[in-house]
């Protein structure tokens, strides 16, 4: 068994308020649910409008697999035209 984490710190330059960002991360966070199975949540910055910290996690039984995935899921939010991804990091277990 192997559990992949991932903290991404994003930068949100077009929000304004929390309700603006809090629409932002809802809609991102949908997305990479459905999309990718993987476990996501607003986990620092809560209070901030225009940064946040994820934290993502998935298990699965091949480490390759979570490599995979979260590389996709990076390129997926480097995409968004709404969001910037400042950092990274990556902890597999």
């Amino acid at each position: 068994m192997f559990v992949g984490v991932c903290q991404v710190e994003i930068f949100l330059p077009e929000s304004d308020s929390l309700k603006a960002k809090r629409f932002v991360l809802s809609s991102v966070k949908t997305k990479i649910q459905n999309k990718f199975n993987v476990s996501i949540a607003e986990v620092d910055q809560n209070d901030l409008w225009q940064r946040s910290t994820l934290g993502l996690a998935l298990v699965t039984n091949e480490r390759k697999f979570v490599d995979q995935a979260f590389t996709k899921i990076l390129q997926f939010l480097e995409t968004d035209g709404r969001l910037e991804v400042l950092e990274h990091r990556l902890e597999i277990y």
